[in-house]
């Protein structure tokens, strides 16, 4: 008898226990409603969550909660592709603005993607010459090349710019050199992926693009060093300019893609519940 009386009290408690738990978690799930109606996501997302953690017994609150975390995630995908879309509108603007300045050069027999240049550093316009060009393609990744073509071979791989002064900047050994001759004149080429072996050059070359006069050396088993034209040092920083542009659309279109993929994950999970609740 004692027994029973023993485990009917413990049942009253443990009733009394979860009554308690459901009236908290109820109260919590409330706020976190109203933290999602005001548009704080974050708030209402810490607030179902933290009704997990306090409240496991809480088991109807608990998948109220499923289904309004949903709901946030939902509205929040929503909100950021609005964002992202809107800032796509910005850079486009700021491309269709100057894009028009650059030759876009792309064969679509086979190439997917195309890349620009500044009109002074076209190929046919600079034969002979040796030189830093830059260029930068559809996604935003720009590259310089130093063309060497001054006389006998040097076989260089990396270059160093710098400024009437000891400021100065150079590339690491470029991961992408070759060489050629046209009617027996040696020419040397390397190329240097900005932001990842050029070793800051571009930047240096933004950066000082006011300074009179700059230093080209081509860094091989012989140096050879000339002075950068005026034209060249414009082309640079325009290109950084451009790839600036490039990239940052390219970033957001990744951005993009992620919160579509979210959405439809989220939409997909609501439309099963929603199945299965009606089963």
């Amino acid at each position: 008898m004692k027994k029973m009386m023993v485990a009917a009290v413990c049942l009253v408690m443990f009733l009394a226990g979860c009554n308690n738990d459901s009236k908290r978690a109820g109260e919590l799930f409330q706020r976190a409603e109203l933290s999602f109606a005001s548009g704080n996501y974050n708030l209402a997302k810490l607030q179902i969550d933290s009704i997990r953690t306090l409240y496991p017994k809480a088991v109807d609150v608990r998948k109220a909660g499923v289904r309004l975390m949903q709901q946030v995630d939902l509205h929040e995908q929503r909100k950021t592709l609005a964002y992202l879309d809107s800032m796509m509108q910005v850079k486009q603007a700021a491309l269709d603005s100057i894009k028009d300045r650059f030759v876009l050069e792309k064969d679509t027999a086979y190439q997917e993607i195309g890349n620009y240049f500044y009109p002074t550093q076209v190929v046919e316009k600079n034969i002979g010459r040796s030189f830093l060009r830059a260029q930068v393609n559809e996604l935003g990744e720009m590259l310089l090349t130093s063309i060497y073509c001054a006389g006998g071979s040097i076989h260089h791989t990396a270059v160093k710019v710098s400024t009437d002064g000891d400021l100065f900047a150079q590339t690491a050994p470029s991961p992408d050199s070759y060489e050629t001759t046209d009617l027996g004149r040696p020419i040397e080429k390397a190329d240097y992926r900005v932001g990842k072996d050029d070793g800051g050059v571009a930047a240096f070359i933004v950066a000082n693009q006011d300074k009179r006069r700059f230093l080209l050396e081509f860094i091989g088993d012989r140096n050879y060093t000339t002075t950068m034209r005026t034209d060249d040092v414009k082309a640079i920083a325009a290109v950084s300019d451009l790839a600036r542009i490039l990239s940052a659309m390219e970033q957001i279109r990744k951005e993009q893609n992620e919160a579509n993929l979210k959405l439809k994950f989220v939409t997909r999970k609501m439309e099963e519940a929603e199945k299965a609740g009606k089963e």
